[in-house]
């Protein structure tokens, strides 16, 4: 951590003599700070600030009180193949800004040096520190976490007032909470919902980036989603708090909207650009400097993870965070990239050490999404313990186990039983994975079995954009149909898929909507349609699924072998069979043709409160098949989900069966 002067901490810090502005900037020659008045569109004031020795620029105001509107502007030389862009035309807002006074929205003159921006750009709003209760995490890994986008998720409610339709205190309502915990929710997991800036091609073609994923100011929340600020974010965590549910942050770390050389100026990037973004070595700089951006994120630059300045940033925003509203924890979109240098990954990263040894930070739940598209970006398994981790080994082979593909059993297994191959590679003892079928990037759970390729059309880049490879298919026809027997197909696998989700040990986490049946109309790269293409439509739910969900919740939760994040031993805790009771063969594992699998497994059981087994019978063949369960003496079988069962032995074609065994 950088060793910062007085005044610490950076931002704006009310106090007794006023309020205190400091910001970084080694670069700049120069830095204003600009008061506006309460409406943040007339600017009262423009007053010099005192810059330390070690790159602080600061000033106190004596009359800036809590509300005070205020941004920067950053004096200095605008060379940008020289990496720097100081442009005092631009009003650029302070990376500690707590509120923000409007959204951003993005117009070309944002990019145009000598444009002033002020009245486009968002005031920064001088705000008092607030203390939420901080508890230890409600969400322990082995649970389900539930993936929300807070737009798409509350706009069509029928239940929830208009005027709070949209945003994170929709999530408070009765009617919400009633629905997370019939699918026994342990923590909603929201995407981004820190203030975001629409990509620039996306306004020319009529569309705004519905997701988040494209952040300027880490600590400020999105007036759009938010619009009650770190208050309402507060007693909605409060809320889900007091029903069991905890609530996980996804945070955007690893670029800023401010995007390309081509981009907009609008924060870090005028403050002093060689500080916050990763440059390549030696181009096109003279004397070897950094100056081109790097773009190991596909965005258009690279936040700098490793300098000082930017873990101080990171690490203050995930405390803001914590102390400001209780968060459970936080997930990190293209997670590597916090571990990276100019030297690539590093699992002892400086700033994945100091977030493990924070104070506030040590016990909260901290998950990764472990790549990114740089050089060595792939990095599942890296992370150290206890970050959990996005899995898309275990997600693909779940995919492929229902496609049909071939030589695919002995990948089931291995994700059922929490990816050892993976998560055991640097001594590890237990699974750090996050299982899932469908996120928020690609296609839902309901499109993964009813297009065979995506249908990006409306997001008008001809279909080019999103992963061209999903492991779907279509089950007879391409999208939407009123063929019975497509549909009853469909509603099959998508059953099958959610039976093994469920049954894969260690934590698991489903996207809102695919409990039941959501459709995105097989676009697979959905962030720029805020519209009924992603809006969930709560009035066609297929109720089938989400019973059938929810009767998945309810065997998760009875037996604890699923939450369970150690390895097995191979010592009785799990034994793999055919359907014929017999133990697999080493040709039945390596079969081509092995369409079958018996999961016995010892587990708790908190109806009996006792030891038992519990066996889950897998057949994803698309005939019926008997099957028939070891026996004890003075025990029986009991299914737990008769409907998905052909009676007599026999399990039904493409589906999961849970048995328990009663003494």
């Amino acid at each position: 951590m950088p060793n910062l002067p007085a005044p610490s901490p950076l931002g704006a810090t009310t106090g007794d003599a006023g309020t205190t502005f400091a910001v970084w900037s080694t670069s700049a020659a120069g830095i204003e700070l600009c008061l506006f008045d309460a409406t943040g569109d007339i600017e009262l004031r423009r007053l010099p600030m005192q810059r330390s020795e070690e790159g602080v620029h600061s000033l106190t105001v004596t009359d800036a009180a809590a509300g005070t509107r205020y941004g920067f502007r950053a004096w200095g030389p605008y060379a940008p193949d020289q990496g720097l862009w100081f442009d005092p035309a631009k009003l650029l807002v302070d990376p500690y800004a707590r509120e923000l006074d409007r959204p951003f929205r993005y117009e070309p003159r944002l990019s145009v040096f000598g444009d002033d921006t002020a009245d486009l750009v968002p005031k920064a709003i001088v705000t008092e520190p607030t203390t939420a209760r901080i508890a230890a995490p409600l969400f322990q890994p082995g649970g389900l976490v539930y993936e929300i986008a807070v737009r798409p998720f509350t706009m069509l409610h029928p239940d929830i007032p208009e005027t709070l339709r949209g945003t994170v205190g929709a999530l408070a309502h009765p009617s919400i909470i009633a629905h997370l915990k019939r699918l026994g929710v342990s923590a909603v997991e929201l995407m981004p919902i820190t203030a975001w800036i629409d990509e620039r091609h996306l306004p020319p073609l009529g569309l705004t980036n519905g997701w988040g994923y494209n952040p300027i100011a880490l600590m400020a929340l999105d007036p759009r989603l938010v619009p009650g600020g770190m208050t309402e974010l507060r007693d909605t965590v409060a809320a889900l708090h007091a029903e069991g549910i905890g609530v996980i942050l996804d945070l955007v770390f690893n670029h800023s909207g401010e995007s390309d050389r081509l981009g907009a100026t609008l924060s870090m990037r005028g403050l002093d650009n060689p500080t916050y973004y990763r440059h390549a070595e030696g181009r096109p700089g003279e004397h070897g400097e950094p100056r081109e951006l790097v773009n190991d994120t596909g965005c258009g630059n690279t936040v700098a993870c490793d300098h000082p300045v930017v873990r101080r940033l990171i690490l203050d925003s995930l405390c803001h965070f914590v102390l400001s509203a209780g968060v459970d924890g936080f997930r990190f979109d293209l997670g590597s990239i916090l571990g990276r240098d100019m030297n690539g990954f590093r699992s002892d990263a400086a700033l994945l050490t100091e977030m493990l040894a924070d104070p506030l930070l040590k016990d909260r739940i901290l998950i990764a999404e472990p790549w990114d598209i740089g050089p060595g970006g792939y990095q599942l398994g890296n992370f150290p313990a206890p970050f959990l981790e996005w899995n898309d080994r275990a997600r693909d082979d779940l995919r492929r186990t229902w496609r049909g593909d071939r030589h695919i059993i002995g990948d089931l297994a291995t994700a059922l039983a929490g990816s050892s191959n993976i998560f055991s590679r640097n001594g590890g003892t237990e699974t750090r994975s996050i299982n899932f079928i469908a996120a928020h990037d690609g296609f839902t759970l309901m499109d993964l079995v009813s297009y065979a390729g995506k249908h990006n059309e409306a997001n008008g880049e001809y279909n080019r954009d999103g992963h061209n490879e999903n492991h779907s298919w279509n089950n007879g026809a391409e999208g939407a149909t009123d063929d019975p027997e497509v549909l009853a197909f469909r509603r099959r696998d998508a059953m099958a898929l959610l039976s093994t989700l469920f049954a894969t040990r260690g934590t698991i986490m489903l996207t809102a909507g695919d409990e039941a049946g959501r459709s995105q109309h097989g676009n697979n790269n959905a962030y720029c349609q805020d519209n009924e293409i992603t809006w969930l439509d709560w009035t066609a739910l297929e109720e089938d699924l989400i019973a059938h969900t929810a009767a998945l919740s309810q065997i998760r939760s009875r037996f604890d072998v699923f939450r369970e994040t150690e390895f097995f031993r191979g010592n009785g805790d799990v034994e793999w069979l055919r359907l014929d009771g017999q133990p697999m063969t080493v040709g039945d594992w390596e079969s081509p043709a092995t369409d079958n699998l018996m999961m016995v497994l010892s587990t708790g059981d908190a109806v009996q409160n006792r030891s038992t087994r519990l066996a889950v019978v897998i057949n994803r063949s698309h005939a019926p098949h008997p099957f028939h369960l070891p026996q004890r003496q003075e025990a029986r079988w009991q299914n737990l989900l008769p409907s998905h069962e052909a009676g007599n032995g026999i399990i039904a074609a493409r589906s999961v069966g849970f048995h328990v065994e009663i003494l």
